[in-house]
């Protein structure tokens, strides 16, 4: 789904003061599931990426640079996904899949390491180990209780924060923050810091990890100057478009999608053809691409991203008592 406007305006907005109530019977319901399901532990260590609000932290980056990370370490990692949007229910390795059988951030996770999706997520962890996994990243699965976490890290997106404060639907908050604070072990703070994350990190005695998304170089020098034609189905495609902007771009149009959309060859040849008629090239984030009929990949430009830290240092102190579980096992 497209995320609401009103999600991250005050909250006195007419749409959401409607939808506080089904957000409280929301955020019982999900408090409750907690309390009653015993998590239960995985052979290997278990980091989770996490946020608190639905869609568009950042949470896929941020475990491609751990991976990163870790691997430079020596530790075999494998990465744990739920595999949102697709149909398999796994535990299955990805391999040859299509985003509509695995979802797109598996796609994206398998291309640096093994990558399983599982709704059964301890079944998937299990799975993981077996196949000779060191330690487990696990994509999203901070509200589910059901494998237990070694670190848990919220990555929280710096200029919106989390919106106008309300619980999903009212707003885009899967939980309370204060609730979801006590149960993790740092904050990511994705780009700068214009929400009080870091301060409101150190009221909690949570570290706050600075990070940033950066382009691909070479793909700043491909379209900088040039006119583009940008669409994304992510949770908050104006973040994309904004990156395109900020790196020279020239955008003669920008057509967003629900997150996750599973895009049609008539929708991607209406893409073509409008960027065809503006002298411009359509460009879209990489998470899109995988999900583009494969004989309409070719024709559109996807602006690569990786994710810099502002303290690489203090992440590893994060880290370091689960590397030192990992080079044990």
């Amino acid at each position: 789904m497209k995320t609401p406007g009103f999600w991250y305006r005050p909250r006195a907005t007419p749409a959401a003061w409607l939808l506080a109530s089904a957000g409280a019977l929301y955020d019982a319901a999900s408090r409750l599931r907690r309390a009653w399901v015993s998590p239960q532990r995985a052979p290997v260590p278990v980091v989770c990426i996490g946020n608190l609000v639905a869609g568009g932290a950042g949470k896929t980056p941020v475990a491609l640079a751990l991976g990163r990370r870790l691997a430079e370490i020596g530790i075999t990692v494998h990465f744990l996904s739920r595999g949102h949007g697709g149909s398999l229910a796994g535990p299955v390795r990805v391999d040859r899949h299509s985003a509509a059988e695995v979802g797109d951030e598996p796609l994206l996770l398998a291309r640096a390491a093994p990558a399983w999706i599982s709704r059964d997520r301890p079944a998937g962890a299990r799975a993981a180990a077996a196949a000779g996994a060191r330690l487990i990243l696990m994509d999203d699965g901070f509200q589910n209780p059901s494998l237990a976490k070694d670190l848990s890290l919220l990555v929280v997106d710096g200029g919106s924060g989390f919106g106008n404060g309300l619980i999903l639907p009212a707003g885009p908050l899967r939980e309370r923050p204060a609730n979801g604070l006590k149960r993790a072990d740092a904050l990511v703070v994705m780009g700068p810091d214009r929400a009080g994350i870091g301060d409101l990190a150190a009221r909690h005695g949570l570290p706050a990890l600075g990070a940033r998304l950066v382009p691909a170089a070479e793909d700043v020098a491909r379209l900088r100057g040039r006119k583009v034609l940008a669409f994304a189905g992510i949770g908050r495609p104006e973040k994309f478009f904004a990156t395109l902007a900020e790196l020279g771009a020239e955008i003669v149009g920008a057509v967003p999608f629900p997150d996750h959309h599973a895009y049609t060859p008539d929708e991607v040849m209406r893409l073509v053809e409008t960027a065809q008629e503006r002298q411009a090239v359509p460009v879209t984030t990489e998470k899109d691409l995988v999900r583009l009929p494969p004989e309409a990949r070719p024709m559109v430009e996807a602006l690569r991203v990786e994710l810099a830290w502002d303290d690489p240092a203090a992440v590893d102190a994060v880290l370091e008592p689960v590397v030192r579980r990992a080079l044990r096992a």
